[in-house]
């Protein structure tokens, strides 16, 4: 699987403080002007973030007003984002409408909470049924027939309450019990390939292999047999967090990891490729062991952008991650990772608030365990994801190099 490094939109979670009152503005058609408090221009700039951004977080803390409609909205309205020139801020719904603005109907600012979708039970019996019935051929018309819910409703709200369509979630399914079935043991498996194909659900062999690479950064084969055949190189260096290792395959970077010792490094790298044949590649600052000449081997160049991606970004002038990636993920831990690409660097979201992006407010739990499965370090950002009270909680290569990398962003 390839993923991209896309352009970062700038995102904060930062609570907008209460405002002292600068001003007098009064409501339209109202003899008597009423105090409206503003946000003042100190904040503006985040609130317009947390806008931009959609941050339910921020909801009840400030409204936004659009001059050129005259609505407010709260700042996760799905509407479309206004021009920052015609946008306004105030503290609260009340004193909104004292200046002239009329609640938006989509969002319903003036509530203390956003209603609860009301489809959200009756997708949420639908996902139950398909992750139930994952290893069988399910039609449509049988999820209708079986959980009462009316075709309409599956296809127009699964995919605005989960973020996937139903037939991506059913995928999903079929393919964690088909990694399930194929995960390496350590001693020959019972279960041939052709086998665990059908036993998860999936009608014919093509059904799989089509886009498996996207889905298990290799061919099934090659999952269930540990990776054989498939020429891993890897580099070793020194770092501000100590010892670091690039590796790659020839699709891309598959990992890059942090450890005290290039021991513990390599043993990981073996665990989760136990049977490539693992390289050592060295950097070209050592001219007796140079990389291979980059014109003849992409690899070469990949591998040398890696280090220098993880070395710069430690530093005051980082770089853009100009190198493929090349990962094992489920659908939904791939969406979990392109959601963490999209944090800017020196900011910090909660595990709550990735999933409400993610459209799915209840898998906090489910978040943290797919940050807790990335398996590199740095390009896809897990370390900027925090603690609902911006604890630093867990991170696969230690708390401490988790502090000294936000530490080193936010200079």
């Amino acid at each position: 699987m390839q993923i991209s490094m896309t352009t970062l939109t700038t995102m904060t979670t930062t609570p907008i403080p209460a405002a002292t009152p600068p001003a007098i503005a009064p409501k339209l058609g109202d003899p008597s002007p009423v105090p409206a408090q503003k946000i003042p221009s100190l904040f503006a700039g985040k609130a317009w973030q947390q806008v931009l951004s959609r941050d339910a977080s921020a909801d009840g803390q400030f409204v936004y007003a659009v001059k050129s409609t005259h609505i407010f909205c709260r700042p996760s309205c799905p509407s479309r984002r206004p021009t920052r020139k015609n946008v306004t801020f105030f503290p609260s719904p009340v004193a909104a409408e004292a200046a002239g603005y009329r609640a938006c109907k989509r969002c319903e600012p003036n509530l203390a909470t956003p209603r609860i979708d009301p489809q959200a039970e009756a997708i949420a019996s639908v996902s139950k049924y398909l992750a139930e019935h994952a290893s069988e051929r399910t039609r449509l018309a049988d999820v209708v027939k079986a959980t009462g819910v009316p075709r309409l409703t599956i296809l127009r709200g699964f995919k605005r309450v989960l973020g996937v369509s139903p037939g991506q979630f059913a995928k999903a399914q079929r393919l964690s019990n088909f990694k399930d079935r194929l995960k390496p043991s350590g001693r020959s498996s019972s279960s041939r390939v052709t086998d665990a194909i059908y036993d998860a659900g999936f009608g014919s062999s093509s059904r799989l292999y089509e886009g498996s690479a996207a889905t298990l950064g290799m061919t099934p084969t090659a999952l269930k047999n540990g990776a054989p055949a498939v020429a891993i190189r890897y580099v070793l260096a020194d770092c501000t967090l100590g010892r670091t290792l690039v590796a790659s395959t020839p699709a891309g970077i598959c990992a890059i990891a942090f450890a005290a010792s290039d021991a513990v490094l390599r043993h990981d790298l073996r665990e989760r490729f136990p049977k490539a044949t693992l390289i050592t590649a060295f950097l070209p600052e050592t001219p007796a062991r140079a990389l291979p000449d980059p014109d003849d081997d992409p690899q070469a160049i990949w591998l040398a952008e890696a280090v220098q991606f993880v070395l710069a970004h430690l530093s005051e002038h980082p770089t853009a991650a100009t190198f493929p990636l090349d990962v094992r993920s489920t659908a939904f831990q791939q969406r979990v990772w392109q959601a963490l690409q999209e944090i800017p660097r020196g900011e910090t979201l909660s595990y709550a608030r990735v999933a409400e992006k993610l459209g799915k407010p209840t898998a906090a739990r489910a978040v943290a365990t797919a940050c807790a499965a990335n398996p590199l370090a740095l390009a896809i950002p897990c370390h900027r994801v925090v603690g609902s009270k911006g604890a630093l909680t867990g991170y696969r290569w230690g708390v401490d190099r988790k502090q000294k990398i936000l530490a080193a962003e936010a200079q």
